[in-house]
């Protein structure tokens, strides 16, 4: 009953620019990167994958490896010497790394790993596009490809937080709480102020069944950031594991609210009511949840089931 969102990295690669380029210009690229960048901020990832497209292709035509040794260390001169840019690789590679995330977003996962695979085969040391790549692959259900790929981000960058935080979540979808938690606890070392390593610890804590500190790890979670609906939806979850179905129900209740796309939540909640004879309320969070996940049918029949004789035998 969980499904936790992997961080995603985000290749921040801008330089200031005074004026738009021509057409075919390097800083026209540039141009063309950068509001790449500030669409996907925005939510507006077709806008954004148009432009990286365009910043790829005047890449591609304009590369020169000879000039790469004037450029600095992410593959760009400084701004006042625009005149002198010639696109090099290293920027072609940032361009296929945000494209994936953009497709990523829009979970076109098969186009995502294809723009990592480029930019991989253009810059095979970047941390960052493999945890991206791994998000990917593990939204398509490949958790061992995921894993190896996190291992690689690791040893490339033996302090990247969100490669351990991530690693930690695949780790316990393929049974291994106990490595999940070495690497949550490593995340956790360093960074104690983000909350996405306390939710994930608090599932983790959840399935070796310590459930106090695991609403413990959830409520500081939500302390950190209040609206993250999955801590709530966390905390749901182990509270209706222990038998608190009031609390659980205003727990799945305020996950969405801030996120109504949770199926699980609806999933739950359902549950939750049934449990407790409230069959109307309950139906219409089933309904509700197969509407999001259609996949998710033969589960909550079972389940469903498994309710009605909880609440038969008064447990």
């Amino acid at each position: 009953m969980r499904r936790s969102v992997l961080q995603i990295a985000f290749i921040i690669c801008v330089l200031s620019l005074a004026e738009t380029a021509g057409a075919q210009t390097p800083a026209a690229a540039i141009n063309h990167y950068q509001d790449g960048a500030k669409k996907i901020q925005k939510g507006d990832f077709d806008g954004a994958i148009e432009d990286y497209t365009r910043a790829i292709v005047l890449s591609s035509r304009l590369g020169n490896p000879r000039h790469s040794k004037s450029l600095s260390a992410n593959g760009f001169a400084a701004s006042t010497e625009l005149d002198k840019i010639t696109v090099i690789d290293p920027f072609t590679a940032n361009a296929y790394a945000n494209r994936g995330v953009a497709r990523y977003h829009k979970a076109d996962f098969d186009g995502a790993i294809a723009d990592y695979d480029s930019a991989l085969k253009i810059r095979p040391g970047n941390a960052a596009v493999y945890l991206n790549r791994a998000a990917a692959l593990r939204s398509k259900g490949d958790l061992p490809g995921a894993l190896n790929d996190l291992n690689r981000s690791i040893s490339l960058d033996k302090d990247y937080f969100p490669a351990y935080n991530n690693r930690a979540s695949v780790k316990l979808d393929l049974g291994d709480p106990d490595g999940a938690l070495a690497d949550i606890n490593r995340a956790i070392s360093l960074d104690s102020k983000t909350a996405d390593p306390y939710y994930h610890r608090g599932y983790i804590l959840f399935e070796k069944k310590e459930f106090t500190k695991a609403i413990a790890d959830f409520d500081h979670a939500i302390q950190i950031s209040p609206r993250m609906a999955w801590a709530y939806h966390g905390r749901g979850t182990v509270r209706m594991n222990v038998g608190d179905y009031p609390r659980a129900i205003r727990d799945f209740t305020t996950a969405l609210e801030f996120d109504p796309g949770i199926a699980w939540a609806y999933f739950n909640r359902g549950l939750a009511y049934l449990v407790q004879g409230e069959e109307e309320k309950a139906q219409k969070d089933f309904e509700q949840c197969l509407i999001l996940k259609p996949k998710l049918k033969d589960d909550l029949s079972r389940r469903i089931e498994l309710a009605r004789n909880l609440r038969r035998s008064g447990n």
